[in-house]
Formats: structure tokens, C-alpha cells, sequence
């Protein structure tokens, strides 16, 4: 278990081999860099990493999670994660196992292999492998998918609309991720490439998940897709990615692996 009683310094070697290892890291400024290695800091103190399986978590390795899960509440705060504490580390992809009745009453179990998890009122489960491969600017966080079910879930439910700040249109919110969402489903339905990971089209608080995603892993191509989206998760997370991406020069040729259609708006 990664569990440290009191706050420290993530060690300046380590914080370094972060930077290096999540290059969405990158158009920060030097003043959002010394703040999220604060509440990276702070993160990795309260909060338990436990890794399972007999896997082993080194100081790296607990600040390349946190600094991903403290990304999205940059601006926000770590009160914004109060509600969990404990972050469930599996080596590679787990199987999730569950019970679900049907309309005709018939209980039916089923599993099935994932990357991570977010459970109401429990822990954030990671694969350690998707975490590696998170960050990369390439679309697939599966740290901060899973950090905003935890925010999704902060009034009940993960159903694709957080609680919204002051000021922030709510009826705007559901029409606009609501029409993104629908748009989505018929590309699916049409045979065409999406412009945003399938999964997102499961349900609305899956779309909010991989649209958290895209919005700090490749935001130039969700405000392609869907630029009110993209609008109300600047409000949201009080962040602009692509202001930063301007600031540092562009996305410097980064690939693009869950927003794969730069510029689709919807099905043509």
C-alpha cells in the first residue's frame, strides 16, 4: 500500500520523470506546474494507493496517478475529490463482475475486462498499464475518465451532468452535450468513424467521461467535434486547454487515438 501519514515534497528527480512520463503535462506554465505538484502532493497524503496482485508502486508511479487525477480539479481544488479516498491499482486490465435483474424480473451475472472503475461511494480502480499509457496526448486518460465519474457523481448518479458552477446554464448544458451525444449515436448507426471513442456513446455519463478526456488529451479535436462541448467543459473545469496549447506553440504533431476525426462535427 502507497500511504503516506503526512504531506512531503514529491522529490524533484521524481517530479521531473513525471513531467517526462505524461506529456499533457507540457503547456502548463510554470506557475499550474508548481500548483499541481502541490496537489499531487497533497493528493498522495491523504489518500491510499493500494496496489493489488502483488504489483509494486514506486514514488513515481503514485505521482504519475495523482498528478493526472489532480489535473481536471486544477482549478477547482482537491475538496472537489472529498468524497473517495482510496485509489485500487491493478497491474493490467481486471475483470468487473456484477448482478443485474431484467424487465422480466430474471437475474442475470456477467463480467467483463476493464481498464478502471469508479464506484459511488468507494474507490477510483486503474489498470497501472493504461495508466502508463495515459497522457500521451493522444485522447485515452483513463485517470481522468475515471476522476470525472467521481465528479459526475458528486449530486447522485453519473449522468453526464456534474454539479454546475454559478453562473453556468444548465438547461444549456443538457441540450448541448444532449444534441453532441445524439450526434454521436448516428455516426455510430451510419457505419461512419466517430468522432469520439464508441464508448462514449454508451450512455450520457460515459459521453461526459471521454469528452473529460479529450478536452485535456487532444482539445483541438473535441472543439472541432463538438465546440459547445468543448465550451462548457472550459467552464466546468475553470481550464483552457487549447489557450494553453496556443501559448506553447500547438499540439507538436501529437497523434490522435480516442478523438480520431480532427474536424467531424457529426455524420455527413
Amino acid at each position: 500500500m502507497w500511504r503516506r501519514r503526512r504531506e512531503r515534497a514529491i522529490e524533484e528527480a521524481d517530479w521531473s520523470a513525471v513531467l517526462d512520463a505524461v506529456p499533457i503535462l507540457d503547456p502548463l506554465d510554470d506557475d499550474e506546474r508548481a500548483r499541481l505538484r502541490g496537489l499531487a502532493e497533497r493528493f498522495i497524503a491523504t489518500r491510499s494507493i493500494e496496489p493489488m496482485l502483488d504489483q509494486r508502486l514506486g514514488p513515481v508511479d503514485a505521482a504519475v496517478i495523482a498528478a493526472q487525477a489532480c489535473l481536471p480539479v486544477l482549478a477547482l481544488g482537491l475538496d472537489a475529490y472529498a468524497s473517495w479516498r482510496t485509489v485500487v491499482v491493478y497491474p493490467a486490465g481486471f475483470v468487473a463482475r456484477g448482478q443485474e435483474v431484467d424487465e422480466a424480473g430474471v437475474e442475470h451475472e456477467w463480467e467483463e475486462e476493464r481498464s478502471g472503475e469508479s464506484w459511488s461511494g468507494g474507490p477510483v480502480v486503474l489498470s497501472f498499464e493504461d495508466v502508463e499509457a495515459s497522457g500521451q496526448g493522444e485522447g485515452y486518460n483513463v485517470v481522468i475518465h475515471e476522476v470525472a465519474h467521481k465528479l459526475d457523481m458528486l449530486d447522485g448518479d453519473a449522468n453526464g451532468r456534474p454539479p454546475l458552477h454559478r453562473g453556468m446554464d444548465a438547461v444549456a448544458w443538457s441540450r448541448d452535450f444532449g444534441a453532441a451525444f445524439d450526434d454521436l449515436n448516428r455516426c455510430i448507426d451510419a457505419g461512419e468513424v466517430p468522432p469520439l471513442d464508441e464508448y462514449a456513446a454508451e450512455e450520457p455519463g460515459e459521453f461526459f467521461a471521454v469528452a473529460s478526456e479529450c478536452f485535456f488529451e487532444t482539445p483541438a479535436e473535441l472543439d472541432s467535434a463538438f465546440p459547445r462541448v468543448y465550451g462548457h467543459l472550459r467552464d466546468f473545469y475553470r481550464q483552457d486547454p487549447l489557450a494553453r496549447l496556443a501559448r506553447r506553440g500547438g499540439e507538436r504533431g501529437r497523434s490522435v487515438r480516442a478523438c480520431p476525426v480532427p474536424g467531424k462535427a457529426a455524420c455527413e
